[in-house]
């Protein structure tokens, strides 16, 4: 198949592009981007590494015309262009248009919702689509699916990412260049406003940065807090939870009121997403201060993993929970391109090989072999288990 990955010389897209080249089946690659110096650097580092042809091409998601000409040559697109909110549900219309098949990481979720309202039009176009498949979304569902399935019925399912602990040390606020990164401009869309979370089985929305207390097996305790992520609108409709479900941030306090105080800003209008997230990079004093006052009001994530899924229900009509998380991974983890990029492209081998065989728009959870990607993630990175503990 000839693939486009489009995007291909972001950060996240260069780490999906290589591991993509390296695919059976992969015939030709073609790494697009809107920086044609750039498509053409990774194409250069990429065609020395790997047998398939690989090409650069210019793309600019937001020229229809050349959107749809790129499409029209693929038979695949790997779209790792962000923030979703903005390009990722033209760039699905379009793949469908021109009868592509399509997976992204999208990790908003407003365009997630968007995306699941174009099932009907892919399944009769024949495009098999998977949105949201990364680290968190990603490998955080294909973990949340995996603890439900221990459970006989499911209440309560929370997915969760590290920010300033564990081993992630890459927050990728800024781009090679100095400029505000897709993934932080992201980050501030999502914690101000109101984001969709689950509650008594129904969705609904809340402000952002509520504090969710856990006590999960193995004496993991700690509170983490929410964020507007794809993970509780999809598992809401693969998983069907009874109560509550929300993505979570693992952070330290002090982290938590900093982005507090940021998205009192972005809501009163003193702040739009880029200069929240340059403020992030480098904190003003001010600002700083003001965190300082709420820090000591809120607690920390204790003994939580960095990364996980935990989910609680009744097992053999008892009350039980379920943990699952990722052991080994650490340096992947400390990686936000590696952890995002790597699981895009074992996602999308299931995509090409026929795996994800059914047509429409599907979150990964519901059409990624789980047991085969966890398989082909420890093969890609030695030592890397998944621990269930109930």
């Amino acid at each position: 198949m000839k693939v486009l990955a489009l995007g291909g010389a972001g950060a996240m897209g260069r780490v999906a592009a290589r591991v993509t080249a390296a695919l059976p089946g992969v015939h030709e690659l073609v790494v697009a981007d809107r920086d044609p110096a750039a498509a053409r650097r990774v194409a250069a580092a990429l065609a020395g590494a790997t047998a398939v042809p690989v090409r650069p091409l210019r793309v600019d998601v937001t020229d229809p015309a050349e959107l749809h000409a790129a499409l029209d040559r693929a038979d695949a697109v790997l779209n790792t262009v962000g923030p979703y909110y903005r390009f990722g549900l033209d760039v699905l219309r379009a793949a469908i248009r021109t009868g592509t098949h399509y997976l992204d990481i999208c990790d908003d979720w407003e365009p997630t919702v968007a995306m699941l309202e174009l099932d009907g039009e892919a399944r009769a176009a024949g495009v098999r689509a998977v949105i949201g498949m990364g680290a968190s979304p990603g490998v955080s569902n294909l973990l949340a699916a995996r603890a439900a399935a221990r459970l006989d019925t499911l209440t309560d399912v929370y997915t969760a990412w590290p920010v300033d602990v564990g081993p992630r040390t890459d927050t990728s606020l800024l781009d090679p260049g100095g400029t505000v990164s897709a993934a932080a401009v992201h980050w501030m869309q999502q914690i101000s406003g109101t984001v969709a979370v689950v509650e008594g089985g129904r969705i609904v929305r809340r402000p952002p940065l509520r504090p969710v207390a856990l006590d999960l097996p193995g004496g993991h305790r700690g509170t983490a807090y929410t964020v507007g992520h794809p993970e509780p609108v999809t598992l809401h409709r693969s998983l069907r939870p009874g109560g509550a479900a929300a993505n979570l941030m693992v952070l330290k306090a002090g982290t938590a009121a900093y982005l507090d105080v940021l998205r009192d800003d972005l809501d009163a209008g003193r702040l739009v997403n880029e200069t929240a997230a340059a403020d992030l990079d480098r904190p003003g004093p001010r600002r700083v201060l003001r965190a300082a006052l709420r820090t000591p009001w809120l607690r920390g994530p204790g003994t939580l993993p960095p990364f996980f899924a935990a989910a609680t229900g009744t097992r053999d009509g008892r009350p039980a929970a379920v943990l699952a998380r990722l052991t080994g991974a650490e340096e992947l983890m400390a990686d936000m391109a590696e952890s995002t990029g790597v699981p895009a492209g074992l996602g999308l081998a299931q995509l090409l090989d026929g795996t994800v065989a059914a047509a429409g728009v599907h979150p990964p959870e519901a059409v990624v072999d789980g047991e085969r990607f966890f398989r082909d993630l420890a093969r890609l990175v030695p030592g890397v288990e998944v621990v269930e503990e109930l």
